[in-house]
């Protein structure tokens, strides 16, 4: 196992990394721009490396920076989190190149499913169903506009190189094929730094649900169940369970898709941890979507039901040792929901909202887990992706962990910034949420019903207790804010 680890990342899963080595006993090392000098990772890692200023572009992505500061402080291994740097071949082999280890999948692997249009290949050489479409990138608007006819509308233009809703657009008349093909491939470029876009057919309103599986280097390969990933706001996830509602009517649906996410992550020559990408329509037939070469967002709630640590298995998996899990190992037990909290203004289009945390009271309690990557005094600043902490609930059934999560939502208070805590309230109450009635459309219904129902009381009462403490934390005197370190041992560079 590896003695020193430097984790290529920042914010909440910077924390939990941390916090995984050190349960390892495995020394940590933190890296960290400008805007995030005083951040919690910095202050509970073993040591911290400057890497330069606050523009990603010139620290989290800077790949010299990075593989610098792992040689100079005597790490054995990089591990990437997620976003950043995470699915990048060339960081990949740069840690290779460098005598380190890259904890996650190899650099092909990463570039075999990192590229849409060949994922969709090796799914379909691995006989995994796909949604129709295009096999290659788009190379003229005739072969668009041929494509989509027999497709039949609507369509959905995608990026080649990415993912998270960029370089992706919904197209119902052949007449607009050709403005979106332009739009969704300029926005490609500036996201990617490819052009590259792909057409296929849209699925209307399916579920969005995904299959962890862990391989390791010796041949062995299991999926470790589903998450339903169905609520998205801009194509971004904001709420994840496991397991899904719709598995629980028909199990039988989670040992094909499980199969089909292992065939296709032993197609792709995958090892360490992943997640294969299905979409479920209304019969339930399910497409295979894309590959995250990576630890994913929202891993806590496959955590929390199968009783399995994903970042140990990551890293035990990296330095070589194999899976001594088969997969009638494998248990679900009980039901996980997780809330991503963002600083985000739900009501004005959930608009990033950074500013500095004047309050902050977490909850806790049997079956709540808080990944948080922020404390009171922290600013959070207006240069990354404003996600604070991920607040997850277990429970025995979905119902208990609905109510659970519920109260662990009444006692989450943060003070001087706007969040999504009140929105969470009101999705967590909704009927058709309640009843596992989800889709990719859910937030779109769900506004539309919402402008003509009164909201929820407890939803009104978060957000007059928001304000009632700002305001409290702005007529108070300030006090210093805390600091955690517990192991004590502080290496500025």
């Amino acid at each position: 196992m590896f003695r020193k680890v430097l984790i290529a990342n920042r914010g909440e899963i910077a924390v939990r990394l941390i916090r995984g080595l050190r349960e390892l006993k495995i020394a940590s090392v933190a890296v960290y721009s400008d805007a995030d000098r005083a951040s919690l990772a910095v202050r509970l890692a073993d040591e911290a490396v400057h890497i330069g200023p606050a523009p990603s572009s010139e620290s989290y992505l800077r790949i010299d920076k990075i593989i610098d500061a792992a040689l100079r402080q005597g790490a054995e291994a990089i591990h990437p989190g997620y976003g950043f740097l995470s699915e990048n071949t060339e960081f990949a082999e740069a840690v290779a190149r460098a005598g380190l280890t890259f904890i996650g999948p190899s650099a092909e692997a990463i570039r075999k499913m990192g590229s849409k249009t060949a994922a969709r290949k090796i799914a379909i050489a691995a006989g995994a169903p796909v949604v129709p479409g295009t096999e290659a990138a788009i190379r003229s608007i005739d072969q668009a506009r041929a494509t989509a006819r027999s497709l039949a509308f609507p369509v959905l233009i995608k990026a080649a190189a990415g993912g998270g809703g960029k370089g992706m657009r919904r197209v119902d008349r052949e007449e607009d094929l050709e403005a979106a093909i332009r739009d969704a491939s300029s926005e490609a470029a500036r996201a990617f730094h490819s052009d590259e876009v792909y057409l296929e057919k849209l699925v209307v309103e399916p579920r969005h649900i995904e299959i962890q599986i862990l391989g390791d280097h010796h041949g062995h390969m299991i999926h470790l169940g589903e998450r339903e990933c169905s609520i998205q706001r801009r194509h971004q996830k904001v709420i994840e369970e496991c397991p899904s509602p719709v598995m629980a009517l028909d199990p039988a649906l989670r040992d094909r898709m499980g199969a089909a996410a292992v065939n296709v992550a032993r197609a792709a020559g995958y090892a360490n941890a992943g997640t294969i990408e299905f979409l479920v329509d209304r019969d339930r037939n399910f497409y295979f979507l894309e590959m995250n070469t990576r630890l994913q967002v929202e891993h806590p709630v496959t955590e929390l039901v199968t009783g399995l640590d994903l970042v140990a298995w990551q890293l035990k998996i990296a330095a070589g040792e194999p899976l001594t899990i088969q997969q009638s190992d494998v248990r679900w037990t009980g039901s996980a929901i997780e809330c991503r909290v963002y600083a985000e203004d739900p009501e004005n289009n959930f608009l990033p909202f950074p500013g500095k945390i004047t309050y902050l009271a977490e909850p806790s309690g049997p079956g709540i887990r808080v990944d948080s990557g922020v404390y009171q005094g922290w600013n959070v600043p207006f240069d990354y992706d404003p996600l604070l902490a991920k607040l997850i609930a277990w429970a025995p059934d979905r119902d208990a962990a609905i109510n659970r999560l519920r109260r662990a939502l009444s006692e989450y208070k943060v003070g001087g910034i706007r969040t999504n805590l009140a929105f969470f309230h009101e999705i967590l109450q909704d009927p058709a949420f309640v009843r596992g009635e989800l889709s990719t459309a859910f937030l779109d219904d769900f506004f539309t019903r919402r402008a003509s129902e009164p909201r929820p009381q407890e939803a009104v009462i978060q957000e007059i207790e928001a304000v009632a403490v700002i305001v409290a934390a702005l007529t108070k005197p300030k006090a210093p804010a805390p600091i955690a370190n517990p192991a004590g041992k502080w290496k500025w560079q």
